[in-house]
C-alpha cells in the first residue's frame, strides 16, 4: 500500500490504471520483469515520471533488475481493491446504461456490474447482459450489505444529484458520473467525472493541434 507520509498526487494515480493494464499484458504474455524504459517506450510516459510515481509506493524494482511483473501485478491489484473482483453498481438504466451492462467491462475479469437500477417500469425486472435491472426504491437496503465497492451514474443529468444523495445515504463512497451535471458530495466520497462531450472536444483540440505542426 502507499506510503501514508506521502500525498500521492492525483495525476500519479491517475496513471495507475495505465500502468496496471501494460503490466497485465506482460504477464499474459509470460513475461517476468520489465524495465521503466519499456514501460516509458509503451506508454509514451518519460522514465523519470514513471520511478517517481512508482516511488510513492515503496521499494517496486531493484536498480539493475527493474520490476517483477507478478509483483507489480500484485501491487496494483492491492492498491484498487482489497478483495479479488470489485464489484459494480450502475443507476440508470438508459442508451448508456444498457450499453455498459451488456459490455460489463469483459476485458477486466476483476471488475463486475452486479447490480442495476432505474425508476422506469419499462426496464425495471428485464435483464440486460447477465444484470437484472431493480426498482430505485430498493437501492439502499440492497447497498446497505456493502457489496458494492463503487457506483456508476448514467441517469439523466437532471436525476444526478437526487441519485447521488441516495448513494451517499446508503454509505458508497465512490461514484463514476457519466451525466453532464456536477454532483455535490462529502469530502469523504470521491468522484470522477466523465463527460464525453468535453473528451471528444479536447480530442479535436488535439487533433487540430497535431495538424498545424
Amino acid at each position: 500500500m502507499a506510503n501514508q507520509n506521502n500525498k500521492i498526487p492525483r495525476a500519479t494515480l491517475k496513471r495507475l490504471p495505465l500502468y496496471y493494464r501494460f503490466v497485465n499484458t506482460l504477464h499474459i504474455k509470460g513475461i517476468d520483469r520489465v524495465n521503466s524504459k519499456t514501460i516509458s517506450e509503451a506508454l509514451d510516459i518519460d522514465s523519470a515520471t514513471i520511478r517517481r510515481d512508482f516511488s510513492y509506493f515503496g521499494e517496486l524494482g531493484k536498480k539493475g533488475y527493474g520490476y517483477n511483473v507478478e509483483s507489480l501485478m500484485e501491487f496494483f491489484k492491492g492498491e484498487i481493491s482489497e478483495s479479488d473482483v470489485i464489484s459494480i453498481g450502475l443507476v440508470g438504466v438508459g442508451n448508456l446504461g444498457k450499453a455498459l451492462l451488456s459490455y460489463n467491462f469483459s476485458i477486466h475479469d476483476d471488475m463486475v456490474i452486479t447490480e442495476a437500477f432505474d425508476i422506469n417500469p419499462d426496464v425495471i425486472g428485464k435483464q440486460f447482459g447477465k444484470v437484472t435491472v431493480k426498482d430505485m426504491k430498493d437501492i439502499k437496503g440492497i447497498l446497505d450489505k456493502g457489496n458494492l465497492d463503487v457506483v456508476i451514474l448514467t441517469t439523466p443529468g437532471e436525476a444526478a444529484q437526487t441519485a447521488a444523495d441516495e448513494l451517499v445515504k446508503s454509505n458508497v463512497k465512490g461514484i463514476l458520473n457519466f451525466t453532464p451535471s456536477r454532483i455535490d458530495v462529502p469530502d469523504d466520497v470521491s468522484v470522477h467525472h466523465i463527460d464525453l462531450g468535453i473528451e471528444l472536444q479536447s480530442l479535436l483540440f488535439l487533433m487540430n493541434n497535431l495538424n498545424r505542426k
